[in-house]
């Protein structure tokens, strides 16, 4: 028998700042990046209730936890539920049962903030946001802690929602932070553009798309959907979170791919071989870049092993007691 830590989503909203995610997560993709194993997400999908059933994993052996997410969204409660099971990656130990929800903007903006600082010029100082949600959000702290961004414009197509985002992020960024009205406008001489929405089609143009720009595109991981257009893939130095899933569920990607713009040699690297300096990221000013996020397990292990942690520490959380398989099985 041992004791697994379960933390609730309210256990762990504040217990880590965005810089702390974004370490912890730079650290799990340059394991990645030395050869830790992760794989795409897989989901399970029905019609009747709607609903689908997504997990992914990811190992992380010198962070020691290994892991990932299961989520379940629809089938008739039109809401979704994260849960996020951490192991001890040299004994397969169970250490933790996380409610996922509250972390999953901070751990995925930790990705985008990552692949910014691995791929945007390093004088980056104009952040273009697409999108004002939990995600939107998520990436524009993290990404905060790696430049020092003096403008930020944003768009929704929503009014109030670009108003609101951008009053929100005026108390907390130095910089200027203004709402405007059409995409182009936010991506106009932009440095960093971060699109984070549920759009099945490009939000941003190729055409507004200064060389020299870093794109985070995280907002759509399907196979018929996609938030950039055939002509930004094309021009790109295209860095996805995981290689293997860009043939699988990276929209944007496959469409250039089925256009005939582009071959699947057009994958520059993974963002972990970028981290790691097994591949180089960025080599001009002028080179446009392009981090495609699906999500996967890196990110959630890296940042549930960190909270994890830091809830010892506090001596947050409940115990639940679990049972290892020869006791279970045999009753001894």
């Amino acid at each position: 028998m041992t004791d697994v830590l379960f933390l609730s989503s309210a256990d762990v909203t504040a217990l880590a700042t965005p810089d702390e995610y974004v370490d912890a997560v730079r650290e799990a993709y340059r394991e990645r990046g030395t050869g830790a194993p992760a794989r795409p997400r897989q989901t399970f999908t029905r019609s009747d209730p709607g609903g689908m059933l997504t997990s992914y994993a990811a190992l992380l052996p010198e962070t020691g936890a290994m892991g990932g997410y299961t989520y379940a969204a629809g089938f008739g409660a039109g809401d979704a539920w994260f849960v996020t099971p951490l192991f001890d990656a040299e004994t397969g130990e169970p250490l933790a049962i996380i409610d996922g929800a509250s972390m999953n903007p901070f751990k995925t903006g930790g990705a985008g903030a990552v692949a910014v600082d691995a791929l945007a010029r390093r004088d980056a100082a104009t952040v273009a946001v697409i999108g004002t949600g939990p995600q939107a959000r998520g990436q524009l702290r993290a990404s905060a802690t790696v430049r020092e961004f003096e403008a930020v414009r944003v768009f929704s197509p929503t009014r109030e929602h670009r108003e609101a985002f951008a009053e929100e992020f005026a108390d907390r960024l130095e910089g200027t932070v203004q709402a405007v009205s059409s995409s182009a406008d936010a991506v106009d001489g932009a440095d960093v553009v971060i699109t984070a929405t549920t759009a099945d089609s490009p939000v941003v143009s190729s055409d507004d798309l200064a060389p020299g720009t870093h794109v985070t595109a995280m907002g759509r991981y399907h196979p018929k959907k996609r938030e950039l257009d055939v002509e930004t893939i094309e021009r790109a130095t295209y860095v996805p979170d995981l290689r293997e899933r860009v043939t699988r569920d990276a929209g944007s990607f496959l469409a250039a791919l089925e256009a005939g713009a582009v071959t699947e040699d057009h994958v520059h690297a993974e963002l972990g071989e970028v981290v790691a300096g097994a591949t180089p990221g960025r080599t001009s000013a002028e080179e446009l870049t392009v981090f495609d996020s699906g999500g996967t397990g890196i990110e959630t292990v890296a940042a549930a092993s960190m909270l994890y942690e830091k809830a010892l520490e506090a001596g947050l959380g409940t115990t639940l007691p679990f049972a290892p398989a020869s006791e279970a099985l045999t009753g001894r």
